[in-house]
This record gives structure tokens, sequence and C-alpha cells, in this order.
């Protein structure tokens, strides 16, 4: 045991986005009364268009959702410790394939009734400014998209200067919009439910034509940093910039894609995910963009079976920042220099959906720890959240970037394993093997 800090003082958490969402659900589901500033609806961001906590800004997919994949892994291991986040995507589910997709409204809403509705959160609807003067823990939770006000406090902090990346959200259309005597409904080499539409390029000639009509698009104004844009989500022409096939070897790949109705393949594809449950919106795969809305609207119209599409939502651009958290962070996601802040979420250099729930699980469990005078719980690095921890935190990182959860950044097996699929099921059976640890350490921090 070791002091307790700030133990009759409720927890402050800064953000309801899934990380701080997830966050606050895990200390308060243990007995411990939480305050949740968000600062909207009155204050907004350049990506969020509602009301609701834990709002996907971005893409509608959770991605992969078997274990043999590191994302995978990682759910399995949240589900694992209860957490909220997986709970409302695991109950509003589209069709995805193999991915774990949701309906992005119905999940928002779902996390916002838990949180909103818990006896021991209290909701505060404010821009926090002088987050030093709050009383107690706080846990930054804002995300990429941080407002300058925080963000200049959150220097003064931490005493050193952000990084800064640019991020990217696809368009949605209307599912009524489309044409389906070209579009076909189809998976990757059959890979589960038909859950994908397919819009194919039969020709090459007509494939060139929407390259060179989308490298020749005009692009929204970028202030700074234009060329400093996270490869996992690069915008759709910067990849045309780069050469004439990098989309056909990316969000356009045609392998695996055959139309069932003639069993022809195209010369590339581009690919719709159903964006809500009643499959009558849908997203443009790999379409991050920043052109300029009528030049969307004029060019992705190109695509076959999108020619009269109607656009619910444009693509937008806007500015992500993180956190150089190896220098700055402990594996418990609190700063070294200032034991009662705590940060989550994208800020920390975990990159995507489910890696930014984890990190607010991981960092709502430590929090829990140092109220109770306990020692942080220890993620094993051979776990997917140990792994995600140990890589924000390690000093040694010199070039930090953010980071997808991937098995390249968990220990090796002992023994080489040459067949990937088989690697990476001794990885999955490893990690949850060693997250049994885990478990029975958190439950001793249960209080109800």
């Amino acid at each position: 045991m070791t002091e307790p800090i700030f133990p009759d003082l409720p927890v402050h958490v800064i953000g309801a986005g899934l990380a701080g969402s997830e966050a606050t659900w895990q200390i308060v589901h243990r007995g411990i009364p939480v305050i949740l500033h968000e600062m909207r609806p009155g204050t907004t961001s350049p990506a969020h268009k509602t009301e609701y906590f834990a709002e996907l800004v971005c893409s509608n997919s959770f991605r992969a959702g078997n274990v043999e994949n590191a994302v995978g892994l990682l759910k399995e291991e949240m589900r694992r410790l209860d957490s909220l986040i997986m709970k409302a995507a695991d109950a509003n589910q589209v069709p995805a394939g193999g991915a774990l997709a949701v309906d992005r409204e119905l999940f928002a809403k779902a996390v916002t009734t838990f949180i909103r509705e818990h006896p021991l959160v209290t909701v505060v609807e404010e821009e926090v400014t002088e987050p030093e003067s709050l009383e107690g823990i706080v846990i930054f939770a804002s995300g990429p998209l941080t407002s300058p006000a925080l963000s200049e406090a959150i220097q003064r902090i931490i005493k050193a200067e952000y990084l800064h990346f640019f991020d990217a959200a696809a368009p949605i259309v209307e599912g009524d919009s489309l044409n389906y005597d070209i579009i076909y409904r189809a998976s990757r080499y059959d890979k589960g439910e038909a859950a994908y539409l397919n819009c194919p390029f039969y020709t090459k000639e007509e494939y060139l034509a929407f390259y060179e009509a989308l490298k020749a698009a005009e692009t929204a104004e970028i202030k700074d940093f234009e060329h400093n844009v996270f490869e996992g989500c690069m915008p759709i022409e910067e990849m045309a910039y780069r050469g004439e096939d990098t989309m056909r070897f990316g969000p356009l790949k045609p392998i695996g894609l055959r139309d069932p109705r003639n069993g022809k393949e195209a010369y590339a594809v581009v690919q719709l995910r159903q964006d809500n449950a009643a499959g009558t919106l849908y997203n443009l795969v790999g379409f991050q963009t920043h052109l300029k809305w009528p030049e969307q609207k004029r060019v992705f119209r190109m695509i076959p079976g999108l020619e009269n599409a109607e656009f619910v939502r444009y693509g937008v651009m806007h500015k992500n920042t993180y956190l150089n958290s190896p220098k700055l962070l402990n594996a418990d996601f609190r700063l070294r220099t200032n034991p009662r802040f705590f940060f989550a979420g994208q800020m920390t250099g975990v990159e995507g959906y489910v890696e930014s729930a984890a990190s607010g699980l991981m960092t709502g469990i430590q929090v829990v720890c140092a109220l109770k005078g306990l020692p942080p719980v220890e993620f094993p690095d051979i776990t997917a959240m140990g792994a995600l921890a140990h890589y924000i935190s390690n000093p040694a990182v010199t070039d930090f970037q953010p980071m997808n959860v991937n098995y390249g950044i968990m220990p090796a097996l002992e023994k080489r394993v040459r067949k990937r699929r088989f690697r990476n099921e001794l990885l999955s059976r490893r990690a949850l093997d060693a997250f049994a640890q885990v478990i029975a350490r958190c439950s001793e921090l249960d209080c109800r």
C-alpha cells in the first residue's frame, strides 16, 4: 500500500469522447464519483455534429472482429474488463463482414445514456480552460481536437510542445441514391457475410479518368502542417498524388471482389460500408479527404454506381493533436512531473477508436488504484492493452508517431513461426492467458 492521493475528492474527467466515457465508467462503477466536463453542445469542434458522448467522427468501424487480429484481441481484452464502449458497440452492430461496425447514432446514444444516468456521474457542460484550478485527480481525455484554450493550459502543465498531424473523415451517402444495376454486394474473398457494396471500375480507362479528376480537384485550405498526415488516415487525393496505382494497391484494391452476377473482376473497386442499423447510409471506405465539398460531389459521382449519389456528410480535414508521450507519461498514463494529472485517448498517441477507448479503460483503472493507495495494475506487454501502454510510455522511443495496436509492438514469440496465421493465433492465446492476471488484479478494486 502507498498513500492514497485525493481519496475524498471526486475525479475530474475532461472530455466525453470514447476515452473519457470509458474512463468515467471504469471509475464510477467501482463506487467513485466523477465530474465529467464536456464542452459540447455549447462549444463544438470542426468534426463533431451531435451532442452525444463518444460520437464517431470518422468511420463507423471498430475494425476486425476476430481475436487473431491485434485489434480484435484488444476488443476481447476490453470486454473482459466490462468495457462500456464495447458493450455499446456490440449492442448496436451493423453488417460489416468480419469487422465490427456500428450504427453511429445508436451507439453514441447508448454510451450517453449509460453515463448520464449513472448516479455517481455529474456532467458539467462547459469548456475547461484552467484545469489547474480543478481539485484532485484530473484525466485529460479531450481528444485530438482539444480546444485552443485547453491546449494552451496543457502546454503550461506539461512544459513541453505538442506534436501535430492532420486526420480526415470519409463522406457518407444515402443508400437509396445508389445505382444497384452497377453496384454489387460482396465481401473480399467471400469472407464473412456479403456486407460491403462494391462499385467496380471495369476498365483501366474509366479508372484513369477518375484518377486524373481526383488529382486535379480543388482542396480546402490547410493552414499548417499540410504534409504531416498520419499514414493510416491518408486522404484519397494524397494517394492519387503518389502515383497511378497507389489507390489500386490500397482502398480500391480489386483482388478477391469478383462480381457474383457475372464472375468478373474489375480493374479497381470502391467499397461502401453500411453506416447505420437501418441500412440507409453508407460510407466510402478509405475515402478520407479534404477536397472542397462541391469537388467531392463532382469527382466522387464519377465512381460507378454513385453518379446520382446524395451526400449526407462530406469528408472533412481537421487537425489532430497528440503528446510526445514517451517523454511525459508513465505506463499508467500519469504525467511524470505531476501525479494528479492523467491523460487518455488519442492525445496520448494511440490511434483509432478501439485504442482510444482502451487507453481510457486503463487510465480509469489506474486512477482507482491511486485513490485507494494501491500500486498501478500491470498490463503485461504481451497483451494488446499492455503493448499500447508500453509503446506510449517507452522513453527509448525517439521518433514518436501515433500507432494503431498491432502485433509488431508486442514481444516476439520465443520460437519463430513462419505462417502468419499460426503466429497470430499463438500471440493471441499468449495474450489472453496473461490477461487472466490483469482480471484478477482488477477484481481487487471493486467496492460495489
